[in-house]
């Protein structure tokens, strides 16, 4: 898993991950299995899967060259609201991108560590299991 900036200005994870190095053959498989790590939390709440891919086609906006499907699991860690302003950077989304022989996982680091903490580690899970 790597760390960077997204334009410049967006802290972002991002998971390359083999279809020969995870048993989840499907964007459907790997969403099922991040519900599922949600379910097993109970601070956390599932919200709901948006598919960017068809939002994308339906529109008629470009689409990279070789992804075949794009899906955001959304949901929130939110333990409290220490401010109003704790509401911009809720709720969070993990991003899967199918690229043909390569899943892409990415996501957006959030300002509380336990929440990039169980991301990055249903990420790295998908690898050894």
């Amino acid at each position: 898993m790597k760390q960077h900036l997204l334009q410049e200005k967006y802290p972002i994870y991002v998971a390359e991950i083999d279809k020969t190095e995870t048993p989840y053959p499907s964007v459907d498989a790997l969403v099922a299995y991040y519900r599922e790590r949600i379910a097993d939390n109970p601070k956390v709440q599932f919200i709901g899967v948006f598919d960017h891919f068809a939002h994308t086609q339906r529109i008629g906006g470009p689409i990279m060259d070789g992804m075949t499907a794009a899906v955001d699991i959304i949901f929130c860690f939110g333990f409290a609201i220490p401010s109003p302003h704790m509401l911009a950077v809720r709720p969070r989304s993990i991003g899967i991108a199918d690229m043909g022989d390569k899943f892409v996982i990415s996501f957006m680091e959030a300002p509380m560590q336990p929440a990039n903490q169980a991301m990055e580690a249903w990420t790295r899970a998908l690898k050894s299991a």
